[in-house]
């Protein structure tokens, strides 16, 4: 029988997490970032032209734990931070599975997604270090709406680059970002050199988050007023978003969960990492079994098919090199629905953790993750992102296992975020007209 207290577990105010956990303190082998043109490893002063000096040493530090300034974790109140852990019963009821289903709620956000924790975290430090204007990539957009907000908040200038597919296929989100009072463009745009590039040579481009990333870059090295902030796969930012995992664990703590797998979507691996990472030590110190699963697009799967090598963040060439999961830096993932997942390489700390056999990965069609998006509607009455379909596919998937070994797990993902503005792909979805992720190259 379900205990009440089962069904939703929340934590007060005072319990927002008071540090970020930084995995870099325990994950061994990690191999260190390249400089682009000499190739040795990067010094603070190589990056600080492109990013702000408090968030660079955060990026270089090994410390465990790093105390989340007061302004930040005051704000994260107007995240709906902590966000409650809710278990998915009517999800368990029509799957009929003996295994129990529960998922970390951060589509509450005002954003709409996970993107704020670390955008009110970067804006602080820029306002802090005396930076007026910020300029980033986005690829769906939760990650501009959640930028565009803190810099309202911390009275920044903030510049969006919006991936192209993305910009015609969700002009809500546009609407939303230039509400906050950002300005955003379709990348490739004629605003940089690079794009105008881009814009020449391939007209009618669906872009990438790699090139987003140029452009935006570009811009902040133009003027020392200015700095580069990121959505994803640097350290400094998986840092930040380990205040979901912090509370998850809390949370379980609480209401004596015991977690079989923690599972989350990942693109560049915020999301994942910032989920699992604090568990995932508990592991490394042998006090939980717990399984960690990455669930990746397979428009973009640098997990599991990309090569494990020094490759450069971005498109152009302009990033420092990182020892990480890639496909390529030239890759131009097909214009799926989850444009947030859209990237070409992976995390540097993920990779390493996946290749060290510390979690798995598994890679799906939009079609299947869809399929997943509406079956969770159904049973919870959300609409996930189609970035979260991922984790509740594979959620379900390994659902059906248990019941199919009549085994009773315990499975956690993390609803990263929600659709109501992703409203068009579930509508081709439905109608029978969403492509396959093999059929849109």
């Amino acid at each position: 029988m379900t205990k009440n207290s089962d069904l939703r577990v929340t934590l007060s105010l005072d319990e927002i997490p008071k540090k970020w956990y930084n995995i870099a303190a325990d994950l061994k082998g990690l191999q260190p970032t390249l400089h682009p043109g000499t190739r040795e490893p990067v010094t603070e002063e190589d990056l600080a032209p492109v990013f702000t000096k408090s968030v660079i040493k955060q990026e270089m530090s090994t410390e465990r734990y790093i105390t989340i300034p007061k302004e930040v974790r005051e704000n994260y109140i107007s995240l709906n931070r902590p966000s409650p852990l809710q278990r998915a019963v009517n999800l368990e009821k029509v799957l009929r599975t003996p295994a129990k289903i529960y998922f970390k709620r951060e589509d509450l956000s005002p954003v709409g997604s996970h993107k704020g924790n670390s955008a009110l975290a970067q804006a602080y430090y820029c306002m802090k270090d005396g930076i007026h204007t910020i300029t980033t990539e986005t690829g769906a957009g939760q990650w501009g709406t959640a930028l565009a907000l803190a810099s309202s908040i911390f009275d920044l200038d903030c510049t969006v680059f919006m991936v192209r597919v993305s910009y015609d296929q969700k002009p809500f989100r546009r609407t939303i970002m230039q509400t906050y009072g950002a300005k955003v463009h379709a990348s490739p745009s004629p605003v940089t050199e690079y794009g105008k590039k881009l814009l020449k040579e391939h007209p009618d481009t669906t872009g990438s988050l790699g090139i987003a990333i140029s452009e935006a870059i570009e811009m902040a090295v133009r003027d020392p007023g200015t700095k580069y902030t990121l959505g994803s796969v640097a350290n400094s930012v998986i840092l930040h978003q380990t205040v979901i995992g912090l509370e998850t664990m809390e949370q379980m703590k609480k209401a004596e969960i015991v977690p079989d797998h923690m599972v989350a979507c990942i693109g560049g691996g915020s999301n994942f990492a910032g989920f699992v990472f604090p568990m995932m030590r508990e592991k490394m110190l042998g006090k939980t079994e717990c399984e960690f699963v990455a669930a990746e697009p397979k428009a973009a799967a640098s997990l599991t098919e990309g090569e494990f090598r020094y490759d450069f963040g971005d498109t152009a060439g302009m990033t420092p090199l990182f020892k990480m999961f890639t496909l390529g830096h030239d890759f131009i993932p097909s214009g799926i629905h989850a444009g947030g997942l859209r990237y070409h390489g992976m995390s540097p700390l993920v990779s390493e953790a996946y290749n060290q056999g510390l979690m798995s990965a598994r890679s799906y069609d939009q079609t299947e993750t869809f399929e997943a998006g509406v079956l969770f509607a159904k049973a919870e009455g959300i609409i996930p992102a189609p970035e979260s379909t991922h984790a509740i596919k594979a959620a379900i998937d390994l659902a059906l296992e248990a019941k199919a070994k009549n085994e009773e797990k315990t499975i956690v993902f993390c609803l990263s975020g929600h659709g109501m503005l992703d409203l068009a792909g579930y509508e081709k979805f439905i109608s029978g007209t969403l492509a396959s992720s093999s059929r849109m190259n």
